[in-house]
């Protein structure tokens, strides 16, 4: 028992460590540098150093008991500090995946559908375009532009959206899209259906999902930290290049995970949509094929519970 005991309280101080104490303590460090040197004197490290030195020959850090409470003061500022930020961050990710309730996201959705519009045009015109031979009467097609172009046209209208757009932002519009996709696959409601086909899952389909969510959530925070670093570039200006970098970052990362998250989950129905159908009894153990529209429907209703 005590070997176990002893890893796990190693694991749970790594991530202690890992999640909460380094990215604080580096939010703290920077706070600090940035509120001793300010916008004028930003790069002084002279400065800096002579309000290290003072600040060490200072007698009360002499004793042990006054360092430690201080290393521990710093600890649990930097823990409070890395709290809030995921507190931050679980609100960035529900407003990166809200619907359209108020006028400012329903003006984002109108702007991100002239945008698509726009780019669907120029994808529908770039098709082959079918004539007809004068000599013998045959449809022969012909190429408008090159794949290379039509693939980069495809890809413009995809960073958009996968379809027109519903919501105010890329990240729930590709959830909802995979919702629609599902829907006219097999006829069923995604939301509905979801946390009925989760407590069938294998554990390698769960750790997967599970994974790519964890990726999603952890570029929220990182966003969030990006929010931080622009509050500290009100009185240090170098934190912005911080926040920038932070925020680039963050959305190329809850791109990339959102991205396979969607695609595991709708994997997941295409896998395992049959055997849920057939744990709830609305198919028979000998039934083949994929998850048809009329049983999709069956349990979208028996789900909702008449809703």
């Amino acid at each position: 028992m005590n070997p176990l005991l002893a890893t796990l309280g190693g694991k749970l101080t790594e991530r202690w460590l890992n999640l909460l104490v380094l990215p604080g303590a580096l939010f703290l460090a920077a706070t600090a540098v940035g509120t001793t040197l300010g916008h004028r004197h930003w790069n002084d490290i002279d400065g800096l150093r002579t309000t290290l030195n003072d600040l060490a020959a200072r007698p009360a850090l002499e004793h042990t008991g006054t360092a430690a409470l201080l290393v521990a003061l710093v600890l649990l500022t930097a823990s409070a500090a890395s709290l809030a930020a995921q507190f931050l961050g679980g609100a960035i990710e529900q407003y990166w995946l809200r619907f359209a309730r108020d006028p400012l996201s329903h003006a984002l959705v109108g702007r991100r559908r002239h945008r698509w519009a726009r780019r669907e045009q120029q994808l529908d015109a770039a098709y082959p375009i079918t004539r007809t031979d004068a000599e013998d009467g045959d449809a022969v097609a012909t190429s408008a532009q090159p794949f290379a172009q039509i693939q980069a046209l495809t890809d413009a209208r995809n960073r958009v959206a996968l379809r027109e757009p519903t919501r105010p932002t890329w990240y729930g519009d590709r959830m909802q899209a995979t919702a629609d996709r599902v829907e006219a696959a097999y006829g069923v409601d995604l939301a509905a259906l979801w946390p009925r086909l989760w407590l069938i899952l294998p554990e390698p389909a769960v750790r997967h999902i599970q994974s790519a969510h964890d990726s999603f959530s952890a570029a929220a925070r990182l966003a969030a930290w990006a929010v931080g670093y622009a509050l500290l570039a009100c009185w240090w200006w170098p934190a912005l290049l911080a926040a920038v970098g932070c925020a680039a970052l963050a959305r190329s990362r809850a791109r990339g995970a959102l991205e396979a998250l969607a695609g595991l989950i709708e994997a997941a129905v295409d896998v395992h949509g049959r055997e849920l159908a057939e744990r709830i009894g609305l198919t028979g153990a000998d039934s083949t094929g994929l998850l048809d529209h009329e049983t999709g429907d069956r349990m979208s209703e028996l789900f909702r519970k008449a809703e």
